[in-house]
């Protein structure tokens, strides 16, 4: 369940300091626009957001915390495709799609997000070819990160799946060597096809042999160049 929405303390998204390159190209009739239809509000973490298999009737902007996007697969698995960040919009494969959600959306950390409704989204689109271009920068990112990640995935044993999990997460989730796992080591392991129990013991390794250090959640990379020549060799 959301908590309490806070629309009425943003007074403008002119003012609004957590804009997405996108947004930052609007002119100020533009961003009223948004203001007029959109919504603040904020999820705690655990949260779900998003179902799939609903109908998309708003594009969800990410101003902060952590989101995970993820299918279920069988026996109610979770299949976790990418960690999303701030200053993101979720939902927009589905808005140039067919205009159902095909992944589900949960908060991994407490997160803070403004509804636009996808009507005006589709009009801004449309009307600012800045704007658009900037959404269609923002897609193909996302889907070059994550194409590279499944490929090297699949090619890869488990060793080398764990060092790229965690290079994904220093370089494109938290763009520092130094961080706090988002989640628990299931979804660790279900970010990367593998069991709790494998994905557990070559972290274990990693801490053993000095590469990696790891206290409960929070991990730091001791040596870069190791955990390199494991990601391509692994």
């Amino acid at each position: 369940m959301m908590i309490s929405d806070f629309s009425a303390q943003v007074n403008s998204c002119r003012d609004c300091s957590e804009k997405s390159c996108a947004a930052a190209i609007l002119h100020i009739n533009e961003l009223d626009r948004i203001r007029e239809n959109s919504r603040a509000t904020a999820f705690k973490k655990g949260e779900n957001m998003v179902h799939a298999g609903s109908m998309t009737s708003h594009i969800i902007y990410l101003k902060s915390g952590l989101v995970k996007e993820f299918v279920k697969g069988a026996n109610d698995r979770e299949q976790i495709l990418q960690i999303v960040s701030k200053f993101t919009y979720l939902g927009l494969p589905s808005l140039f799609g067919d205009r159902v959600n095909h992944y589900s959306y949960a908060a991994l950390t407490d997160v803070t997000v403004c509804y636009i409704d996808v009507n005006i989204f589709n009009q801004l689109i449309r009307e600012n070819g800045n704007f658009a271009y900037e959404i269609l920068v923002s897609v193909s990112r996302d889907s070059l990160n994550n194409f590279h990640r499944f490929m090297s995935q699949s090619q890869k044993k488990i060793y080398g799946r764990v060092a790229d999990a965690i290079f994904y997460f220093s370089k494109i989730v938290f763009e520092q060597d130094s961080f706090e796992l988002p989640f628990t080591r299931q979804e660790f392991a279900d970010l990367i096809g593998l069991s709790r129990e494998s994905a557990t013991r070559v972290l274990a390794k990693f801490k053993d042999d000095g590469i990696l250090s790891i206290d409960g959640r929070n991990i730091g990379i001791l040596n870069p160049e190791m955990l390199t020549q494991i990601s391509k060799h692994g």
